[in-house]
């Protein structure tokens, strides 16, 4: 929740800002103090009056007005976050170039708070190359950007470029800046998706592996407060997730490299990949052509990421490992626990309708080393991964 959190709202020339007035009385009454900056377009779209009845402050708009020019710069310090919503193509070019030619800007360039902004244009503005240009440049400020929405745009046409809405904001602000939550303050390690072993240059081993439980389980974690790394095989999925480190991996030892560097710093490690058992012992530097009979690769064992991380857990630490079985699930699923030294291992059977590589939905049971099993019904990916979350709190974080 924002309650006691200073907050400026920038408001620039764009149909959704009709949208910020909902959410400038919302976020005042879920306890936030805010300040509204208007830019001159801004005010043809929304009343001022308007705006400063709800926020209950004056609202600033001219650069060289009495309140405006001696402010801009300790508003920008006054603030916890500096969120521009709607954040119009024009403002968001000038802000990228570090321009300067109104209060909004002006404030902006003093700010030493986070920044976030919500974008909201046609489809075409959106997808242009210089705006494309112009986000990443602000992204790389270190400012965070909400993913905009797809539906009906004010040009009549329907596609991407819609601010996202008030309530979706709210939650933004509370997942990625004010970090609230049972998990606030620890940092969680997530591996997911496949690994793809490199036969040649055009061949691999690998498996059906899509990420989407992983990608869920960081998701989840975040929301609840934690700091995520996600470190992501080749997976096909496409992802956003604001605020998480996501690292790109192919192999099993670029996967298990970047989980020995990670996990002494983490809290929390969820080992969610489905990382290849087997590497090949020589991998060609040229295709290998087809030739008359058979034909055969030498393999070797890769390394066990969640047994080495097992074996260097400290006690204040805790680790999560999946068991994907086709028999003898449960004694499976318990031996791995033991043998790998994790606090918890989720199983999943590909015997149970719903479960397994490629699907939205899931089964699962969970395993903890005292003997204890938590069985679920078949969920979304997403609702099994908040049960994922919730009994990890329970058990280690209540």
């Amino acid at each position: 929740m924002p309650q006691g959190k200073k907050i400026i709202v920038g408001i620039t020339g764009s149909i959704a800002a009709y949208k910020t007035v909902f959410l400038v009385r919302e976020l005042v009454k879920q306890g936030a103090e805010v300040k509204v900056i208007l830019t001159p377009a801004a005010r043809d779209f929304v009343s001022p009056l308007t705006l400063a009845t709800l926020s209950r402050n004056p609202v600033l708009s001219g650069l060289f007005d009495e309140q405006g020019w001696s402010n801009h710069v300790m508003l920008g310090r006054w603030a916890d976050v500096f969120l521009v919503a709607p954040l119009s193509c024009n403002t968001m070019a000038k802000m990228a170039q570090g321009a300067c030619d109104n209060l909004l800007l002006a404030v902006y360039l003093s700010a030493t708070c986070p920044v976030v902004l919500a974008p909201a244009m046609d489809e075409d503005m959106w997808q242009h190359p210089s705006t494309r240009a112009n986000l990443a440049r602000l992204g790389s400020f270190g400012h965070k950007i909400i993913p905009v929405g797809s539906g009906d745009l004010a040009s009549g046409l329907t596609g991407e470029g819609r601010m996202a809405e008030p309530a979706q904001i709210i939650d933004y602000l509370r997942q990625y800046i004010f970090k609230q939550g049972p998990l606030q303050g620890k940092k969680a390690l997530v591996t997911a998706g496949p690994t793809y072993e490199p036969i040649d240059p055009v061949r691999f081993i690998g498996n059906h592996s899509s990420g989407k439980m992983g990608i869920a389980i960081a998701e989840e974690l975040q929301r609840r407060g934690a700091s995520v790394t996600l470190v992501l095989g080749p997976s096909g999925t496409d992802i956003l997730l604001p605020g998480v480190e996501t690292i790109r991996v192919q192999t099993a030892a670029e996967m298990y490299k970047a989980c020995q560097e990670r996990f002494p710093a983490s809290d929390i490690g969820v080992m969610a990949a489905a990382v290849a058992d087997y590497t090949p012992v020589v991998t060609a530097d040229r295709k290998i052509k087809k030739t008359v009979g058979s034909f055969s690769i030498d393999l070797k064992k890769t390394t066990d990421i969640l047994k080495s991380l097992g074996e260097t857990k400290r006690d204040n630490q805790v680790l999560l490992g999946f068991a994907l079985e086709t028999d003898n699930e449960k004694m499976n699923a318990r031996e791995k626990l033991e043998k790998k030294n994790a606090d918890l291992i989720v199983l999943n059977s590909l015997k149970d309708p719903g479960a397994g590589f490629g699907k939205d939905t899931n089964k699962i049971t969970i395993f903890t080393r005292d003997g204890r099993e938590f069985p679920f019904e078949t969920k979304s990916k997403k609702e099994v991964a908040a049960d994922i979350v919730d009994t990890l709190i329970r058990l280690h974080y209540a």
